[in-house]
């Protein structure tokens, strides 16, 4: 889990350092080239470095041990964290959607022909970034670096609006001079449903909602590969940060003793945590099951 955990900070200093590289970049090209809607995608890349360092913020401390005031961990601060961040992207969309509508209504140059090279390579760039974040955050059961990585498309996509945008303005000419204002006010709108898609995962983890189905079958077979354990019933998972705590309830023999069925609820719990290391804890409940009804 460790090993997770580095992986997971170590990405993040990648989206930061990728993310304040790009913004300079959009921002001076775009002032240059006369492009709000090359101004609008670096102030939402300038974001992205203050949600990214969030990520980061929010990774080291999810992965402080527990202790006697956080039995469970740390790792509930995730989701708090992505809440965070889609703060930033909502700030960002807020702010592109309204220097949108003030440049559509004032007169300005087209932009510069070479915008539109800049556009392709920061779209490469950040689809790029976007892939290799989001694959890091399945490997580390992380919702927050899921969420830097959604970051990371939504970027995508206003960078290409830009590039619509631009292109009709070039093409067209006198008259559609506002057309990467008009991109730059529909990027914020793809911005905002983004949000949504990162909030909704975030809100279900931090309050505890029933969407680990395929986790909850390799928990019941790996509890089926006890000796003793002839049913399970009630299996319950919460997620804490990037691991998950486990509550499950067997079925023994109701004839063997006490202690007999303690030790199979004590193999269970050492048999789940060898074959699924995601979790971090197990609370067995053992139920007697009738010798009658045995077959």
């Amino acid at each position: 889990m460790r090993e997770k955990v580095k992986e997971a900070i170590k990405t993040s200093y990648l989206s930061i350092a990728g993310n304040g590289f790009l913004a300079l970049g959009k921002f001076l090209a775009g002032f240059f080239g006369n492009s709000y809607a090359l101004i609008a995608d670096a102030i939402e890349s300038t974001a992205d470095v203050f949600s990214s360092f969030l990520v980061l913020v929010g990774l080291r401390y999810a992965a402080k041990p527990a202790d006697e005031n956080h039995p469970y961990g740390h790792g509930r601060v995730e989701p708090l964290i992505t809440f965070a961040v889609v703060g930033f992207l909502i700030v960002s969309a807020t702010v592109i959607a309204y220097e949108s509508i003030e440049n559509i209504r004032t007169p300005h140059q087209i932009p510069e022909p070479y915008t539109l090279i800049v556009l392709v390579i920061i779209i490469g760039i950040k689809e790029f970034f976007y892939r290799f974040v989001s694959k890091k955050s399945d490997e580390t059961n992380s919702s927050s670096l899921k969420a830097d990585a959604w970051h990371h498309r939504s970027d995508a996509i206003t960078s290409f609006t830009a590039f619509v945008g631009i292109s009709i303005a070039l093409v067209m000419g006198d008259g559609y001079e506002s057309a990467d204002d008009w991109a730059a006010l529909l990027a914020s709108g793809f911005i905002l449903f983004n949000a949504y898609l990162i909030l909704r995962p975030a809100l279900g983890e931090i309050m505890d909602e029933h969407m680990y189905d395929d986790l909850i079958e390799d928990i019941r077979k790996s509890a089926y590969s006890v000796k003793g354990v002839l049913d399970t019933e009630k299996c319950f998972v919460r997620k804490t940060g990037m691991t998950f705590h486990v509550d499950l309830h067997i079925n023994v023999d109701g004839a063997k003793t006490v202690k007999e069925g303690h030790d199979i609820a004590h193999q269970v719990k050492d048999q789940m945590l060898h074959d699924l290391p995601e979790i971090a804890d197990v609370l067995i409940h053992v139920e007697p099951l009738d010798p009658n009804l045995i077959l």
